[in-house]
C-alpha cells in the first residue's frame, strides 16, 4: 500500500505506554505513515472518552473509523496492509494470536504495576526516564513522589497487588520462555505477539530489582531485540527485603 492510497492514520498516545510502544513497532514494520497526538499524563482521558469511549490508550482513527487497543490495532492494520512482513504469519497464526492476546490479559499490567511500585520507594529515578535523563534533585523528586502517587491511585494500584505481581512474574517468564521455544517469539520477522510481550518486557527491565529475572532467559531476547531502546533504571534494592523472588538460572 503506497503512501497515496492508505488511509489516513492518526495515533493518540501517551509517551510512556507500552501498549503504544507496541502499535508503534506494528506501524514501523508495515512501512505506513501515519500522524501521531501525544498527550500529557491526565490529559489524555477526555479525548480519549470523547474518541473511543475509553481512557485508556492506545487508540488510532483510520479515517474516521475509531480502533481502540493495542490487538485490535494490530488486527486492523494487518487488513489494511496484508502483505508481508505479516504481523501474524500463516504458518503460526493462531499462536501468535492466542500469545498476544495473553500478553495484553495476563503481562501487560505488570508493566505498570512493577515500575510505579518500584518507583515509590525511589522516586528521584523518574528523571532517568526522560532521554538522556538523570536522578532528579531534591526539589525534583519532591514533584516526583506526588506525580508517582497520583499515578499509582490513577491506576488503582495496591502494593499488595506489587508484591503478588513479583511473585507471579517467574510463572509468566516461564511462559514467554515457552513461546520463544515453541518459535512463536524472536524470530527474524517480529509479528504481533514480538510487539505486544516485547514492549512489556522492555518496560520490565527498566527496574534494576526485575531485570535479573529476565535478562538470563530466552525471555530477555523478545524484549531487547525490538525495544532496545527504552530509557529509565530504578535501581536494583527498591522493593523491601523478601518481596522479590530469587533469580533462577538454568
Amino acid at each position: 500500500m503506497s503512501a497515496t492510497t492508505q488511509p489516513h492514520l492518526i495515533l493518540h498516545v501517551l509517551p510512556p505506554s507500552h501498549p503504544c510502544a507496541t502499535v508503534e513497532a506494528a506501524l514501523r514494520l508495515k512501512g505506513l505513515e501515519y500522524e501521531k497526538v501525544e498527550f500529557g499524563a491526565g490529559k489524555h482521558i477526555e479525548p480519549m472518552t470523547e474518541l473511543y469511549g475509553s481512557h485508556t490508550v492506545p487508540g488510532m482513527l483510520i479515517d474516521d473509523e475509531p480502533v481502540h487497543g493495542s490487538n485490535p490495532i494490530m488486527e486492523r492494520l494487518e487488513q489494511l496492509a496484508p502483505d508481508a512482513p505479516s504481523l501474524y504469519p500463516a504458518e503460526r497464526a493462531e499462536a501468535v494470536r492466542e500469545a498476544a492476546a495473553w500478553g495484553d490479559a495476563h503481562l501487560q499490567d505488570l508493566g505498570r504495576r512493577l515500575p510505579w511500585g518500584s518507583l515509590y520507594f525511589r522516586p528521584e529515578a523518574l528523571g532517568t526516564f526522560a532521554p538522556g535523563g538523570q536522578p532528579l534533585d531534591p526539589a525534583g523528586t519532591d514533584y516526583a513522589i506526588r506525580f508517582v502517587r497520583g499515578t499509582m491511585k490513577y491506576h488503582n494500584m495496591t502494593m499488595v497487588q506489587v508484591a503478588e505481581d513479583l511473585q507471579r512474574l517467574p510463572a509468566l517468564l516461564d511462559q514467554v520462555d515457552a513461546y520463544v521455544s515453541d518459535g512463536v517469539l524472536a524470530n527474524v520477522t517480529p509479528n504481533a505477539a514480538d510487539f505486544q510481550i516485547g514492549a512489556t518486557l522492555s518496560v520490565l527491565l527498566t527496574v534494576g530489582d526485575v531485570k535479573p529475572l529476565i535478562e538470563a532467559r530466552p525471555a530477555a531476547a523478545v524484549a531487547r531485540k525490538w525495544f532496545d531502546d527504552r530509557p529509565g533504571i530504578v535501581p536494583a534494592g527498591a522493593f523491601p527485603a523478601g518481596w522479590v523472588p530469587t533469580p533462577r538460572f538454568d
